[in-house]
């Protein structure tokens, strides 16, 4: 999903959208609505969209987790959190361009990923732990619309610096960095088969990398010492500091471990060709990230779990039927994410496992 089609989508609305929302379901019958029902409950079909379904799901966990790390702990809304998605994919496309060759093989360029991977965790969470220390904790004891405002000037100038820089070095910074999705290995590019199936691999990718970043997360709040800390400092700052605990220097590790993560979720998208490493990409991954953490409820990470594998089925559901049966369309599952936002607003504004107050302050 990106933010460009959403924008071209509600452009063309005084002209377009009402016309063809009228000539929805014509079109459907048109094209067969029956014959599309019934491959698509077929098994291999159902499989299939469940596999792309996990590996959208995968992307936006990894997106958003940064960010209901650091407004669920901390409180603080974070509206740099794409710029710092898209710095991440910029730097792992530094390492990767720098460091495959020609003859690198497919399993040396997975090695090489995840060297990058690491490098731009590191690089992250130190950029996060610089912004966190200089900025943002002079801004706790404000309104959260100080928060906003200044995160929000900060996106800005990150993007403008990633700019001025991709531009120095002649790449055009609007479109994909196709040097960098170039050095994905073939394994990924080819479809692999699981029986019958008959997946991408860049799919199968996705879905370790989210599990492996679902589970890591969980593991480092529910079962570390620090993770005790980071949870007692968010629920009472006052006590834990009572009892001996630094609760400043755990909301350092909080900040600097969303911006981690979240540079990791841009040296992912770097392979991914619906994304790439682009300045847009700051814009393109905020407004599902938001979405995710709001429909799965604000201050809680199994929420944002959730929320992301409601948000990557639908997204993969509605794509296959306006691919396959609803051909004309195609914009329109863009606008179906929205959709269940908007409903889950109305029915249920605090998000599925929402609770009603957030962070250590």
């Amino acid at each position: 999903m990106t933010a460009s089609a959403v924008a071209t989508a509600g452009g063309a609305a005084g002209s377009a959208v009402t016309p063809a929302l009228s000539d929805l379901g014509a079109t459907a019958m048109q094209l067969g609505f029956g014959e599309g029902l019934r491959q698509f409950l077929g098994p291999d079909t159902l499989a299939s969209v469940a596999v792309e379904g996990l590996a959208k799901s995968a992307i936006y966990v990894m997106i958003a987790s940064g960010l209901t790390l650091i407004f669920g702990l901390m409180g603080v809304l974070n509206f740099a959190h794409g710029s710092l998605t898209m710095i991440g994919a910029y730097l792992a496309g530094l390492v990767m361009v720098t460091l495959v060759g020609s003859a690198t093989g497919a399993w040396t360029r997975l090695a090489l990923f995840f060297v990058a991977l690491v490098a731009v965790f590191l690089a992250l969470a130190l950029l996060g732990t610089v912004l966190e220390v200089g900025l943002i904790r002079q801004l706790y004891d404000r309104p959260p619309i100080y928060q906003i405002l200044l995160t929000f000037g900060l996106t800005l100038v990150l993007e403008e610096i990633v700019r001025i820089v991709v531009l120095f070095y002649g790449l055009q910074p609007i479109s994909e960095w196709r040097a960098a999705l170039g050095t994905r290995p073939a394994i990924l590019s080819a479809e692999q088969s699981i029986g019958p199936l008959s997946v991408r691999g860049l799919a199968l990718f996705e879905i370790a990398l989210g599990a492996a970043t679902v589970l890591g997360i969980w593991a480092f709040l529910t079962r570390t010492r620090y993770g005790l800390y980071i949870r007692a400092g968010s629920e009472d700052a006052e006590m834990a500091e009572a009892l001996g605990i630094d609760v400043r220097r755990v909301f350092t590790v909080v900040f600097a471990l969303g911006a981690g993560v979240a540079g990791a979720a841009g040296a992912l998208l770097m392979w991914d060709p619906v994304w790439g490493a682009n300045v847009p990409l700051a814009a393109e991954t905020l407004l599902p990230a938001f979405v995710v953490v709001i429909i799965g409820g604000l201050g809680t990470f199994r929420g944002t779990v959730a929320g992301a594998l409601i948000v990557g089925m639908a997204d993969a559901t509605t794509t296959w039927w306006f691919q396959n049966v609803v051909v004309t369309w195609t914009w329109l599952p863009e606008i179906t994410v929205f959709l269940i936002l908007v409903g889950m607003l109305i029915v249920k504004p605090q998000g599925l496992f929402g609770v009603e107050e957030v962070g250590g302050h």
